[in-house]
């Protein structure tokens, strides 16, 4: 089975709407796991704007939680990761003007600072994850800077209808076959929904998606529960 990793900022994006204390994304972490999910995401941003840091120091006290935390390589979230140690994270390319990610990580232009990450983040027990686009040279060097899992981008696949959607997702395929033949574990996600993940899911090499806001969006219609548990239902190969 594929594992579904559900992320829960936009819980968190609800309530700083408002500065309230409520709805409280940790308490979507029972919910989703009763669901099908086998894992929590949460992107402790630089900028804060939707998890916030009370919210991962509580999800990382979680016992047997798999908590994966996407996060941006600079040094305070790097510093939060190697005391938390999560048991998975997702280094990302972070803007403060973006209002999601946009594209992947640029593994192959920054080398040297992203292998002292991955080996910082690796020492403190974290498996660590490289969110990139499917592009050879970027899976070529998250392999050699020693990361054992890379996140594809499927954000160009979501935004994209007919013979676009077509080219990008046999590039998906591509580079989910280049990373397993090297050694690589496979995840994937970003813009994904209910009617595009299947497709994805007929990749053979990938291994677990990420799924944040098309869940969040179906819960405000049919409840969490059930919008994670439909998703676990069209996640078949």
């Amino acid at each position: 089975m594929i594992n579904l990793g559900v992320n829960i900022d936009h819980i968190a994006t609800i309530r700083q709407a408002r500065g309230t204390d409520y709805p409280d994304p940790v308490d979507a972490v029972s919910i989703c796991l009763a669901a099908g999910a086998g894992s929590i995401t949460a992107h402790l941003r630089e900028d804060r704007r939707h998890i916030q840091d009370h919210d991962i120091e509580r999800l990382a006290a979680i016992p047997g939680l798999h908590l994966n935390m996407e996060m941006g390589a600079n040094e305070e979230i790097i510093a939060i990761c190697e005391r938390l140690k999560p048991a998975a994270c997702c280094l990302v390319p972070e803007k403060r003007e973006e209002l999601t990610t946009e594209g992947g990580l640029d593994v192959a232009g920054h080398r040297l600072h992203l292998a002292g990450v991955v080996e910082r983040l690796s020492a403190a027990g974290v498996r660590v994850s490289m969110f990139i686009d499917p592009v050879p040279e970027q899976i070529r060097a998250s392999k050699e800077i020693g990361a054992p899992v890379i996140e594809l981008h499927t954000g160009h696949y979501a935004n994209y209808q007919g013979e676009a959607r077509a080219r990008e997702l046999a590039a998906l395929a591509a580079g989910a076959r280049l990373a397993s033949d090297i050694g690589l574990m496979v995840h994937a996600g970003h813009g994904l929904t209910i009617d595009n993940t299947p497709a994805i899911c007929a990749v053979p090499e990938i291994e677990e998606l990420n799924i944040g806001h098309a869940i969040i969006a179906d819960a405000v219609f049919k409840g969490l529960h059930q919008a994670v548990a439909d998703f676990r239902a069209v996640m078949v190969r």
